[in-house]
């Protein structure tokens, strides 16, 4: 049965659809030897699907699992410009997984990995609105009226302003404040971004929750698998 490229390459545990789109465009993706294009489809018991030269295989066991990621590493499944990549950190996994969504090098916390392209479709899309929680180290004060612009949405250089967030102050000390927020889109660094834009200072940033699934105790650098209650959540 044919199957759209993006779909094999996700389905094999090789990088999430959207990804899959990139390398189609950037020529990686080859059927039976000639290059791929974005559109094109295949069938596995009869076409040789190849990724930078390596044939995929059918359809890998679906694995989930939660990574608390710590700063310093890029949300990649490989970087040319040699950075840490947070697949390094499963390694000892042996399977290959790909992150669902993106934390930037400079945050941290909790980052879900899998080899399964629907459900990474599924979280990502913009129209399930999965909840996201940061607790987020800002400085040098904030006001009500900073807090208010928070949480009923900000310009950050788009086309609409920012949906609306939750918003906790949770900590107050000279020079620093922790705050909670809880957003239900996934723009590009939205929640440094919507600091910014009302004049705060980001110092730490850590994703605590996705969903129902939350951090909890995991050490930085390490990872469990989800519980099959939570991949149903």
């Amino acid at each position: 049965m044919e199957e759209r490229l993006q779909k094999l390459l996700s389905a094999a545990g090789l990088c999430s659809r959207r990804s899959a789109e990139d390398y189609i465009e950037a020529g990686r993706v080859t059927v039976n030897g000639q290059t791929a294009k974005l559109g094109d489809k295949a069938d596995l018991s009869r076409d040789r699907v190849a990724l930078d030269g390596v044939e995929i295989g059918p359809a890998a066991e679906p694995v989930y699992l939660m990574l608390n990621k710590p700063r310093g590493y890029v949300t990649t499944t490989s970087d040319e410009l040699g950075r840490r990549c947070v697949t390094e950190l499963v390694e000892d996994l042996g399977e290959r997984v790909y992150p669902v969504g993106r934390l930037d090098k400079n945050s941290e916390g909790l980052l879900l990995m899998t080899n399964d392209g629907q459900f990474a479709n599924l979280m990502m899309h913009p129209s399930h609105h999965v909840s996201k929680t940061y607790r987020v180290t800002v400085r040098p004060d904030i006001t009500e009226d900073q807090v208010v612009a928070l949480s009923t949405g900000v310009d950050i250089g788009e086309e609409r302003k920012t949906l609306p967030a939750q918003v906790h102050v949770l900590e107050k000390v000279p020079g620093r404040v922790v705050l909670q927020i809880t957003i239900t889109e996934g723009r590009n660094r939205q929640i440094r971004r919507m600091c910014e834009a009302v004049g705060l200072e980001v110092a730490r940033l850590k994703r605590i929750s996705v969903g129902p699934v939350r951090l909890g105790m995991l050490q930085p650098g390490k990872w469990r698998e989800l519980k099959k209650s939570e991949v149903i959540a």
